[in-house]
């Protein structure tokens, strides 16, 4: 028989609860369905039990009745577990199951020749319809799996716990910690919806946790792994950027960089809603361009945020106030937000997110990124951070920022080459080179790409120091200035003095 539309409705409009856990919700596109059962699994250290307390506390603050059911952890375990995140569990009903209260009064119901399953069963029922809880967890099934011994006999008292759970008016996380080895599909199948956590230790550096929604039936969510994090406070995950959202509407008047000859170069300046790779090998002065266009922009009266990757701090200031651009005062204004970022402990997709809410918490419109190399050790892959990249640079340029980014390249003079060709996902390209010239190492800038303005094609010189940043003219009497050693054919005069170490 055919199902009306309107039989459908109230299926449709099921109502949602929120799980209290930071980003979850947005990738399940408003959180849970109510009065329904769902898996969460993981191996032990992935946070399972730290979700099932946010999603149980979030019941309390929300009037919700709240009840834990642990076979694994003790009474005095989960307190600990909510204190050290600083949570108290009051209000909170948790139920272990333990000698004390099991109507077998075994000694341990970990021994299944002492205990039957299906009496720690009963007592989980009785103990749920004694508190008519609205959410609850039950943490975990490997105990039962434990007390089963068979596979079959676990099976259908999983099947009676659901069906039970189900005409209890109240929404359920069961916890596994896949100790039984492969996904258990036949707890898929029974299941609502399925949460797999997965963490996973790398080389060097902190190990990586992420979540993939396997399965919700009844609604959208976000496919495909996110990263999260499981600090003091709980857990907090980071959806993965998707830059498909409406292009948001923004002034896009070409701005100065602050140098007027490097505005002439680009065809007039930067241009809002667009991004420009600095790339050269180190010590160039790709950092000092960047600065130079950062301090503009906050002296129009921008909101900025610096993420630097490789430079310490003291040092960015230091050779950026030498230079005439002290970023203390911007700082302590709150203009300007610089975070320092070790890539060895922070997940690509934490970084996604630190951008995103500056750009839509903070206001912020001016993003510069330095740079790409250490974001890229960040990575498992290559591929991935061609894919992250692309979504996050798509993300500013629909939000009107000006993007600023920094890829170091290898070598001196000669071959220089890159770890990774980003330069197609750039709207503009600064090429910068080392040549020689009369016993001197001397710059020269270029820029080899714009996609919004008429830009210049030629290869001028450039000198840092002395306080000042300077672009010489067109240095049409050299040819093979980007090999690095150039020959001279004509007469255009080089600028005053050898270049300075300064980058």
């Amino acid at each position: 028989m055919k199902t009306s539309q309107a039989e459908l409705a109230p299926v449709l409009m099921a109502p949602r609860i929120a799980t209290g856990i930071n980003g979850l919700d947005e990738i399940l596109c408003g959180g849970l369905t109510k009065n329904r059962v769902y898996l969460v699994e993981g191996t032990p250290g992935t946070g399972k039990t730290t979700v099932a307390l946010q999603f149980l506390l979030e019941g309390l603050r929300q009037g919700e009745s709240g009840l834990y059911i642990t076979l694994s952890e003790t009474r005095e375990e989960l307190r600990a577990v909510a204190a050290s995140h600083g949570w108290t569990l009051d209000g909170l009903t948790i139920f272990e199951l333990s000698p004390e209260n099991s109507q077998a009064s075994m000694q341990s119901i970990f021994n299944s020749a002492e205990i039957e399953l299906g009496e720690t069963i009963n007592d989980v029922m009785r103990c749920v319809e004694d508190v008519k809880p609205m959410r609850l967890a039950f943490d975990s099934l490997s105990e039962l799996r434990l007390l089963a011994q068979n596979s079959l006999l676990y099976r259908r008292q999983i099947l009676v716990l659901k069906q039970f759970f189900s005409s209890q008016n109240c929404t359920v996380l069961l916890l596994d910690d896949k100790s039984s080895g492969a996904s258990d599909q036949q707890l898929h199948s029974i299941s609502h919806g399925v949460i797999s956590l997965e963490q996973f230790a790398q080389e060097f550096g902190r190990e990586r946790r992420r979540v993939n929604i396997i399965k919700m039936r009844g609604i959208k969510f976000r496919g495909g792994y996110h990263d999260y994090a499981l600090n003091t406070g709980g857990v907090t995950v980071f959806p993965r950027l998707i830059a498909s959202g409406p292009i948001q509407s923004f002034d896009r008047t070409v701005l100065s960089s602050g140098a007027p000859m490097l505005d002439h170069l680009l065809g007039g300046g930067l241009t809002p809603g667009t991004n420009t790779l600095m790339l050269g090998p180190s010590g160039i002065g790709k950092t000092t361009l960047l600065v130079r266009c950062l301090v503009t922009a906050l002296q129009r009266g921008e909101r900025a945020s610096f993420y630097l990757f490789d430079e310490g701090l003291g040092t960015l200031y230091a050779r950026s106030t030498a230079l005439g651009m002290d970023l203390r005062g911007f700082v302590e204004s709150g203009a300007l937000q610089i975070h320092h970022i070790d890539p060895a402990e922070l997940a690509p997709g934490e970084f996604a997110q630190m951008l995103r809410d500056a750009v839509e918490r903070e206001r912020v419109s001016f993003v510069a990124i330095d740079s790409l190399n250490a974001y890229l050790h960040a990575m498992p892959g290559e591929k991935f951070l061609t894919l992250q990249m692309h979504e996050l640079l798509s993300f500013l340029n629909q939000n009107g920022v000006t993007t600023v980014l920094v890829l170091a390249q290898h070598g001196l003079i000669g071959e220089v080459r890159s770890d990774l060709d980003l330069s197609y996902l750039s709207d503009t390209t600064v090429l910068m080179r080392f040549f020689e010239s009369n016993g001197c190492l001397r710059r020269a800038l270029t820029v080899i790409k714009s996609r919004t303005n008429h830009h210049a094609l030629t290869i001028h010189e450039l000198r840092l120091g002395s306080g000042q940043i300077e672009i010489g003219e067109a240095l049409e009497g050299f040819e093979g200035i980007l090999t690095g050693v150039p020959t001279y054919r004509g007469s255009t005069p080089m600028l005053k003095g050898a270049g300075d170490a300064i980058d």
